[in-house]
């Protein structure tokens, strides 16, 4: 949400302020403050018309000043604080609520839950994880309070908790919450790979795949698994499901799948995967790494009709940079120079041209992602399929 639709938020309160200041007072008392309450609530409804927010803050905060009683007024303005950036003063004013003397139990609860978010925003995340423990404990605010805690123990990659709390959450909500395990256990697995301890690697595999039978990262770290296992066989099975289940992933397993039916003389399945994944995947990858096949096995002749033709049907920077290859390679007297150059120039755009986006908050990056480094989601980041990369 806007900072302005906060600061609309606080009209209604703000209005309500004056009669209750009124109601409080005497009669000639409540003229004047109600008088001075509608002048300035007016003042502060000009600026927001005129996209001023910073001098109707002020304003908001006079008229939650005048009356020590405005909680929602306060909540709202620390919110639009942590909002705009300033941590520190949300966190006093939140501080501040929490300490009054005879708040509800609803408001006292609104302000800590508050004043956790405010200490996330600032780093503080042992301080937060204690105030959104103590609410699950106390079967407040629950849900809210667990998706909270789940993001604190991504942040510290405590992974264990982070599992134990999105099952909780799940149990709570009835939302599933498979594939966000999924890949906390993925997480799991990571680590004990790069320990040595791969019992224990594929044990979380079989956990990931439990919360998420389809798991894609899953699929490929068993492949990977299994490669360095010396098991191509089965590293095939786990690299050619995770194609067939989302193709999308079809350049992180394309390389060492590749290497698989190499190792194993297996020409034939290595061509049929890929004039399969051809017509499935938007991309070039898979019709470049069949024009290999083609010309090793047909000759570059054959492997360029292939090429020119599919790219009629499928245009792409990388797959003109491979046909002016292997014309180059072809021995052309003709305009030699010309591809030279152009080649060069294609292998410039590339080297500039994002090969991965979020397709939640459009982050940009040469290498795959499993969580976005910008916005935090996890398998958000997908190969860019455009002219210059997919």
């Amino acid at each position: 949400m806007s900072e302005l639709y906060w600061l609309f938020m606080l009209l209604p309160v703000a209005a309500a302020t004056g009669w209750l200041a009124g109601r409080r007072g005497s009669v000639r008392q409540t003229g004047q403050r109600v008088s001075r309450l509608s002048t300035t609530y007016f003042r502060g409804l000009n600026y927001l018309l005129n996209e001023q927010p910073d001098k109707a803050i002020e304003l908001f905060l006079q008229i939650a000043e005048v009356d020590s009683n405005t909680v929602e007024t306060q909540l709202a303005l620390g919110h639009l604080f942590r909002r705009r950036g300033e941590v520190e003063r949300a966190i006093r004013l939140h501080q501040g609520l929490i300490a009054r003397a005879g708040l509800s139990d609803e408001h006292r609860t609104q302000a800590i839950f508050e004043l956790g978010e405010d200490y996330m925003r600032a780093g503080l995340f042992d301080r937060a994880e204690t105030l959104f423990s103590d609410l699950v404990r106390l079967d407040v605010s629950m849900p809210q309070a667990l998706r909270h805690l789940i993001s604190i123990y991504q942040a510290e990659r405590d992974w264990p908790k982070a599992i134990e709390h999105a099952r909780r959450y799940q149990e709570v909500t009835g939302e599933p919450m498979g594939s966000l395990i999924a890949h906390f256990h993925c997480e799991l697995a990571e680590q004990a790979r790069l320990d040595g301890d791969d019992g224990r690697a594929r044990s979380h595999l079989a956990d990931a795949f439990a919360a998420e039978p389809d798991s894609v990262r899953a699929g490929i770290l068993e492949g990977r698994l299994e490669l360095a296992a010396g098991n191509d066989q089965a590293a095939i099975r786990a690299f050619e499901r995770v194609a067939r289940h989302d193709a999308e992933y079809l350049p992180e397993i394309l390389k060492p799948l590749l290497a698989c039916y190499e190792r194993r003389g297996e020409t034939a399945r290595a061509r049929a995967f890929l004039a399969e994944m051809a017509e499935r995947y938007p991309g070039v990858s898979p019709i470049l790494s069949l024009a290999k096949l083609i010309e090793r096995e047909e000759g570059r002749e054959a492997a360029i009709a292939f090429l020119t033709d599919q790219l009629k049907r499928k245009p792409s920077i990388r797959g003109q940079a491979a046909l002016i290859e292997l014309s180059l390679a072809e021995g052309m007297s003709d305009g030699s120079s010309t591809l030279n150059s152009l080649k060069q120039v294609t292998e410039q755009m590339l080297m500039r041209t994002p090969a991965y986006r979020c397709n939640r908050c459009g982050f940009g990056a040469r290498a795959h992602h499993w969580q976005c480094p910008s916005c935090k989601s996890w398998g958000a980041v997908k190969p860019v399929h455009s002219l210059a990369a997919e």
